[in-house]
């Protein structure tokens, strides 16, 4: 499964190396951070990583593959 994680705001280079194992990009005062996720663990162990950091998260999706 791929997944899209937008967040409020252009997250710093130090912040987006924080999640390895997702793309990023960086638009309109948000960044979207988007890649494949193997199951629902991991996808709480990132939305849990978001919330550590302090990122608001917008919207998060499942992508068609």
């Amino acid at each position: 499964m791929r997944y899209e994680i937008r967040v409020v705001g252009d997250m710093s280079q130090m912040l987006t190396s924080a999640f390895p194992e997702l793309e990023h990009v960086r638009m309109s005062g948000q960044t979207v951070l988007f890649g494949p996720v193997v199951d629902e663990a991991r996808l709480y162990g990132l939305l849990a990583r978001c919330r550590s950091f302090g990122l608001r998260v917008l919207e998060m999706r499942q992508l068609p593959e």
